[in-house]
C-alpha cells in the first residue's frame, strides 16, 4: 500500500516524469477517464449521465469518461462551451455522442453527473458558467474527476461560495493535501486513487497518509525483556486533577512500554495509588524532585501537561523534564503555559520532543499562524520548523509535521473522538512508543493512527477510558497485517 500525497506541484512533476520515461500524455488522459468510467460503472446502475467538461486536460478526462460510459450502457451528453487544445482536443474528437451547452439545462433529466470541469490545480473561484452550473447541481449525486471543482487540491479548502459536493472522487496516482483535509475530505465524498500508469519512482514527497506503512511498530522481541522496551513517565497534576495522567499512562502501558510509572506530587500520591496496579508511582517535590527523578537514564521518556494547571510551577516542571534527556510530549497545560513566552519553551525542545496542541493551543503558542499560512499543513510544518521539534496539530484530520519538513496527515479519526480525555490517551500513547526506541516522528504518527484504530473500532458510545482497552485489538489486527 502506498501512503505518499503529492501537491499539486508535485503531481505536475510526476505527469511530466512519466512522459519522459515514454509514457504518452494521450495515455495518461485515457487511463485517466478509463479508471473513472470503471469507478462509476462499478457503483451505478446504467442511467442518464451528463458530463461537465471543462477547458483543460480536466476536460479531456471527461471526454473519456463519456465515451466509456457510453459503451457500458448509459446515456451520455456531454457539457462544454470551449474550444479544447493538445490532448483534451483529441479526446473532444473522439467523442462522437451528444453535446450540449454548458448551462443549467444540460442538467435536465440526468440522474447521475461527472464533474470534469477543473482539476485540483484550480486557483481561482468558479465564475460565468462553471458557476451557474455547480450552483444548479442541488442534490444531483456528483462524480468528481481529480477533486470536486472549486475545492483546493492543495488546502482542500473551497476557492470560493460556489463548489461541488461529491458522492465520488476519482483522482489518480497518488491523492493531494485537499482530499484528505478538511473540509476536501468531506466535499470529495468516497475518495478513489486510480493507477493511469505513472510509474511510482515519480512520487518523491516528503508527505504522506499516516498508515502503517509509514512507520515501523516496535513489536516484541523473544529474546527481550521489559527493561529492553523503556520506562515511561507520566507526570500528574495534584490531587483533584489526576485522572489525565493516569489515562495516558494506560495508554503508553498498553502501547507496549515496558514500565510505566505516574510521576506525583505528594498530595496526588495516595489517590494515583489507589488507582493503579501495574503502573508505579512515583512521588516527587516540584521541579528539583522532578529532575532527581529523571537522572535516572532508565526513565526515558515522559508525558506532561495533562491536569497539571497553567501556573510557573508547570513552566519549571516542563523545563525539568526537557533538561533530563528524556524524550518528551508536551500535551495541554504544558504548551497553554507557555502561552505569554514561547520562545523560551522553543529554546528547550529538540527533535526528541512532540507537542500535541489543538487547534486553540497550537494558536496560543504560534498566533497568528494557521489564519496566515495556506493550510493547516503548511501551519504545522512552519511551527515545528519554528520550534525544531515534532508538532501533532489535532482534529479531524491531524496533521503530524517535523522539522526537516517531513509531514503526514491522519484520516482514520472517527467523530466520536471528539471526548474529555481523548487527547490525554493519544500523548500516553506517543509517550509509551518514545519509550520503545521510537523516533518522536514515527512515534506520532503511529500513536495518532492506534489512537484513531482504536476509537473507529470501538465504534458509539466510546469515551476516553475505553481507548487503552482497544488496543490489544487493533495490535492484533496490525500484527496480521505484517508482511
Amino acid at each position: 500500500m502506498t501512503s505518499e500525497i503529492l501537491t499539486c506541484a508535485e503531481m505536475g512533476k510526476a505527469d511530466a516524469f512519466a512522459v519522459a520515461h515514454g509514457v504518452p500524455s494521450l495515455a495518461l488522459m485515457e487511463n485517466a477517464g478509463r479508471v473513472v468510467a470503471d469507478a462509476i460503472a462499478a457503483r451505478f446502475k446504467p442511467c442518464a449521465v451528463t458530463v461537465l467538461c471543462g477547458p483543460g486536460n480536466n476536460g479531456g478526462d471527461g471526454f473519456v469518461v463519456a465515451r466509456h460510459l457510453d459503451e457500458s450502457g448509459f446515456t451520455v451528453r456531454v457539457a462544454h462551451d470551449a474550444d479544447h487544445k493538445g490532448d483534451a482536443k483529441e479526446m473532444s474528437a473522439r467523442w462522437k455522442g451528444t453535446r450540449v451547452a454548458l448551462e443549467p439545462e444540460a442538467l435536465d433529466g440526468a440522474k447521475l453527473v461527472v464533474d470534469a470541469l477543473f482539476g485540483a490545480g484550480l486557483s481561482r473561484p468558479l465564475e460565468g458558467a462553471y458557476a451557474q452550473i455547480v450552483a444548479a447541481l442541488n442534490d444531483l449525486p456528483v462524480v468528481a474527476v481529480d477533486i470536486p471543482s472549486g475545492v483546493s487540491g492543495d488546502c482542500g479548502q473551497p476557492l470560493g461560495g460556489v463548489y461541488v459536493k461529491a458522492a465520488l472522487t476519482v483522482t489518480f496516482f497518488r491523492k493531494k493535501p485537499g482530499h484528505l483535509l478538511l473540509p476536501g475530505r468531506i466535499l470529495c465524498g468516497e475518495t478513489v486513487v486510480g493507477d493511469i500508469g505513472i510509474p511510482a519512482e515519480a512520487a518523491n514527497t516528503q508527505l504522506h497518509e499516516n498508515t502503517p506503512a509509514l512507520w515501523r511498530f516496535p513489536w516484541p522481541r523473544l529474546e527481550g525483556h521489559k527493561y529492553a522496551r523503556g520506562h515511561c513517565v507520566v507526570v500528574s497534576g495534584p490531587a483533584h486533577a489526576t485522572g489525565a495522567a493516569r489515562l495516558a499512562a494506560r495508554a503508553a502501558l498498553r502501547a507496549g512500554a515496558g514500565l510505566v510509572s505516574v510521576a506525583s506530587p505528594p498530595d496526588a500520591v495516595a489517590v494515583n495509588a489507589a488507582h493503579l496496579t501495574a503502573i508505579m508511582v512515583k512521588p516527587f517535590q516540584g521541579a528539583a524532585g522532578l529532575g532527581a527523578l529523571l537522572s535516572d537514564r532508565r526513565l526515558n521518556a515522559a508525558a506532561l501537561g495533562p491536569g497539571l494547571g497553567v501556573s510557573k510551577e508547570t513552566r519549571e516542571l516542563v523545563a525539568a523534564v526537557l533538561k533530563s534527556g528524556a524524550a518528551a510530549v508536551l500535551d495541554a497545560d504544558a504548551i497553554t503555559a507557555f502561552q505569554d513566552e514561547p520562545q523560551a519553551l522553543f529554546g528547550l525542545l529538540d527533535d526528541t520532543c512532540v507537542l500535541t496542541p489543538h487547534g486553540g493551543e497550537f494558536e496560543r503558542l504560534f498566533p497568528g499562524l494557521l489564519d496566515q499560512s495556506a493550510s493547516k499543513l503548511e501551519a504545522a510544518r512552519i511551527a515545528a520548523a519554528r520550534a525544531l521539534c515534532v508538532v501533532v496539530l489535532k482534529g479531524a484530520d491531524t496533521v503530524i509535521a517535523a522539522p526537516s519538513g517531513r509531514a503526514a496527515i491522519n484520516a482514520n479519526a472517527p467523530p466520536s473522538l471528539a471526548t474529555a480525555g481523548a487527547g490525554d490517551v493519544l500523548a500516553g500513547l506517543i509517550a509509551g512508543l518514545l519509550a520503545q526506541g521510537m523516533p518522536a516522528f514515527d512515534a506520532a504518527c503511529a500513536g495518532t493512527w492506534l489512537h484513531g484504530e482504536s476509537a473507529r473500532l470501538f465504534g458509539p458510545g466510546l469515551i476516553a477510558e475505553d481507548l487503552p482497552e482497544m488496543l490489544p485489538a487493533v495490535l492484533a489486527r496490525l500484527a496480521g497485517a505484517k508482511p
